[in-house]
């Protein structure tokens, strides 16, 4: 049954059950470019014609064709007096490839429906405007907010240019990373350390301090195979980590080492290893996090997961630099007045003044279980 059911933002009728069910698999197929459209938007296509998909296609890398395109590709002359279910609003201008809308009239679709509009001001219901202005049908608006939660990391960035960042953090049940004598590893189960690793495959970069490269020298990468490897970022203020730690193995692009040095000599070492350093300015004897969040912006870093030590994460809180929070609780209690707290730092006097987490969800993995919640 074609049953109407919900409402549209731009089009002449509400969404059909059809609707409903071909847009999901446009989003499913968005999905596969996880890790890898920087700095744009995971999009998918589908083409449906007579009741049947006669294309589909994803964006799999920034600069390669864009999910319409593919998925008209393989519908061919099919594509005809089709419908295009597209998770994005095609876009309308020249980037890295020609506008996507002037590839769907050129098929000869014959309707478009979108899960939502494109927050870029390049674009921004331009598209749309398009293909309405060639006759095509369109409408927009059906599952807008799960293709914002796909993609938020684009959303965040487009409006601000700097990364969303995912503030990660694994703890025993009475909050603590570590314990007196910094024994931290591990406090998670391989379940648990397993999704860390599907996570930092699906961010652009991963950031960490040099007080958690001395105690872990840890390598930051994706542990799965095939996965996308995120750059590394290493805040070291006063140049405490070694160059030939494992964090600053060469990678494309390379490891980039932020710092308030800004001694050619002294910075020599790591530049010799291949290592970007980005010099910032000095905040009361710490890197300046919005100096920071600013430079990895410009640097089309969209997405950042962070892990680090209780100071910095607290630091990072108090200056609104992270916008999620992902928590790995294991059944464990540390106990003790000198174990690492999972935030460090003064804390918040008032509960009042205590940040907040919306749309909290849970998960178990393994023995444990995954807190995430978007920060008020």
């Amino acid at each position: 049954m074609n049953e109407r059911i919900t409402p549209t933002l731009i089009g002449q009728r509400p969404a059909t059950r059809d609707d409903l069910r071909y847009l999901r698999r446009a989003l499913a197929l968005a999905r596969r470019g996880l890790g890898r459209t920087s700095p744009n938007p995971m999009v998918g296509a589908v083409v449906v014609r007579n009741g049947q998909i006669v294309g589909e296609g994803y964006h799999p890398k920034a600069g390669e064709l864009h999910a319409e395109v593919f998925a008209l590709r393989a519908a061919g002359e099919r594509a005809r007096g089709a419908t295009l279910y597209v998770s994005l609003e095609p876009c309308s201008h020249y980037g890295r490839t020609p506008p996507c809308a002037d590839a769907v009239i050129q098929a000869g679709i014959r309707r478009v429906v979108a899960a939502s509009q494109d927050p870029n001001p390049l674009v921004a219901g331009r598209g749309l405007e398009k293909l309405r202005a060639a006759g095509i049908e369109v409408e927009c608006g059906p599952l807008r907010a799960e293709e914002e939660r796909l993609n938020e990391a684009y959303r965040h960035w487009i409006v601000s240019r700097q990364p969303f960042v995912t503030l990660k953090l694994a703890a025993s049940l009475d909050g603590k990373l570590a314990t007196r004598t910094g024994d931290s590893r591990w406090i998670t189960g391989e379940a648990a350390r397993h999704d860390v690793h599907r996570l930092r495959a699906a961010c652009d970069a991963v950031l960490t301090t040099a007080a958690t490269v001395l105690a872990d020298d840890p390598a930051l990468t994706a542990r799965l195979p095939g996965a996308h490897q995120p750059r590394r970022v290493v805040v070291d203020v006063g140049l405490r980590t070694s160059p030939d730690a494992r964090v600053y193995a060469p990678g494309d692009p390379p490891p980039l080492l932020a710092t308030v040095v800004d001694d050619p000599v002294r910075l020599a070492p790591y530049r010799s290893r291949g290592i970007e350093v980005l010099p910032l300015p000095d905040r009361d004897g710490h890197v300046d996090l919005q100096a920071l969040m600013a430079a990895l912006g410009a640097r089309e870093v969209v997405s950042l997961m962070v892990e680090c030590g209780g100071r910095f994460a607290a630091a990072l809180l108090e200056a609104g630099c992270a916008q999620k929070i992902r928590l790995y609780l294991a059944p464990l209690l540390i106990g003790g007045e000198e174990a690492v707290p999972a935030l460090g730092g003064p804390g918040a006097a008032l509960l009042a003044d205590a940040p907040r987490l919306r749309d909290v969800t849970w998960k178990r993995l393994g023995d444990d279980f995954r807190v995430e919640g978007y920060v008020y």
